[in-house]
Order: C-alpha cells, then structure tokens, then sequence
C-alpha cells in the first residue's frame, strides 16, 4: 500500500459515526435540520441522483446573511454541480464541500453522513 492509500485508511477510519435519525424523518429532494454538538446541521436527501452519494450534511447557518437558513434552501444544479441555493440572498453551495459559486470566500462546514438501512449517521471527528 502506498503512503497516500495508507494515509485515506487513517483519515477514513478515525471518523466516528453517530446515529442522528431515520430515513423516515428526511424529505426526498429537500432539506431537514438536525442539532449535532451544538450545531444546526442542515440534511439534503435526493434519493433519485446517478452517483451513489444521496445524503448531504452541511451547516444550516448562512455566512453572508448569519441566519439559520440554509436548510430551507432550494436543491437544484448549476454547471453540473448539485447546489443548494440559500433562501435569503441566493448564494448557491455545493453539496459535495460547502463553497459558495458566486462568493469564493464564504464556505459551509460539512460533515460525512451515510445511511445504514434505515439509520441517518454523521460522521465526528
């Protein structure tokens, strides 16, 4: 195993997964907010998309208006990206890591999340 392999096994492997709900309490093509240590995390499921990847986590505060918003956005697509556009101002963010399209310099936190059956879990560190 190379130094890179060896090192994505260290990375992958510290993570710890908590149960944070059910697949019942998400809306398809929508977004939920759960709290997580202190933290509002915004839960994008879309059931229907090509990748394997159907759950998203990111933080449900909006860093350009301050407002915990984010999961009320809009999901859409834009130059083949899924986004989120934030329900105030219309920043859109990328699902996969959080970057803003249109203000490079505003991020939203995210987290890893999986669905084990029927259990939502998110990944602490």
């Amino acid at each position: 195993m190379d130094q890179s392999s060896a090192t994505a096994t260290v990375e992958h492997t510290s993570v710890q997964w908590r149960a944070l709900c059910s697949r019942a309490d998400l809306v398809a093509n929508s977004g939920v907010v759960a709290w997580v240590d202190g933290a509002q995390v915004a839960l994008f499921y879309l059931p229907g998309e090509a990748s394997d990847k159907q759950l998203y986590a990111l933080d449900n505060r909006d860093p350009k208006s301050g407002a915990n918003v984010i999961g009320r956005g809009i999901v859409g697509s834009l130059a083949g990206d899924l986004v989120i556009a934030a329900p105030l101002y219309k920043q859109h963010y990328r699902l996969e890591d959080g970057s803003c399209l249109e203000y490079p310099e505003q991020q939203l936190r995210t987290w890893p999340v999986r669905l084990q059956g029927d259990r939502v879990e998110i990944g602490l560190s």
